[in-house]
């Protein structure tokens, strides 16, 4: 199931799949529906005009989940994960601090289904997350000297967008049209909290917590032969570029191609 699949992949808990599932079952009957109270819509009837996204993001299950576990930039809207104290606190309630529906009552009595619908996935619902921070990007402004990510991940995690025509174990949680909108609206309105924290910054575009290593050089050499296109003077927007820079950290940064 998509839904635990993302849960899994940001090294959240069985605990997390089993609140998405029952939000999912009250919002949507776990349909993917295109309509719903005034402009909600998809698995979790989520507003594009509340800050989750487009309709078209929404309706991508991998995208709605992610939201749903993650919530927007910078926490708004938030996701569960921004909910302090979510993983202890009765499943009901954190599915309410994510929705805020007028009706927070109705989220606990699809539990049993949700549970059994785990079952029939062979969904562990007893999974331990694995990290501890999943939202974290890391991105503290004055540790000096470095241009890299301070919450590595597993070396080889990969953040470029699976629809763009790479290889199929690349999977994003935000799209190549996403991450170009956002990394163009923090440089146009962000502060100076990203200076010397590029790998952070690339990461955290395509929707990571990290980028699986320290230094963005690591990146570049960790990725497969067939994803890396050495001087290439015409890369498609959305493209990763690495620089060697003659230090330890080097450099990355992500091609936005703006036309006039």
């Amino acid at each position: 199931m998509i839904i635990d699949g993302v849960a899994k992949e940001r090294g959240l808990s069985g605990r997390a799949t089993l609140i998405a599932l029952m939000t999912a079952l009250q919002e949507s009957t776990l349909l993917n529906i295109d309509f719903g109270d005034r402009d909600s819509v998809g698995l979790f009837q989520q507003r594009p005009s509340t800050g989750w996204g487009t309709k078209e993001q929404i309706m991508r299950p991998a995208y709605s989940a992610n939201m749903f576990f993650f919530g927007g930039d910078s926490g708004d809207p938030p996701g569960l994960t921004d909910i302090q104290g979510w993983d202890t606190m009765p499943l009901g309630t954190a599915a309410q601090a994510v929705q805020r529906s007028a009706h927070p009552e109705l989220y606990d009595r699809h539990e049993g289904a949700a549970r059994e619908i785990a079952q029939l996935g062979t969904i562990d619902l007893n999974r331990v997350g694995t990290n501890p921070n999943p939202r974290d990007a890391g991105s503290t402004p004055d540790r000096p000297g470095r241009c890299a990510d301070p919450t590595p991940g597993a070396p080889g995690d990969a953040f470029h967008d699976g629809m763009a025509g790479w290889p199929a174990s690349v999977r994003n949680p935000r799209s190549t049209e996403g991450a170009i909108a956002w990394a163009r609206r923090e440089a146009e309105t962000g502060g100076a909290d990203w200076f010397r924290w590029c790998l952070a910054f690339v990461a955290r575009t395509y929707g990571w917590g990290h980028s699986g290593v320290e230094f963005a050089i690591d990146h570049y050499r960790g990725m497969p032969p067939e994803m890396k296109h050495d001087r290439d003077r015409n890369p498609p927007a959305g493209a990763l570029m690495y620089w060697d820079t003659g230090q330890r950290a080097g450099h990355v940064a992500i091609y936005l191609r703006v036309v006039p």
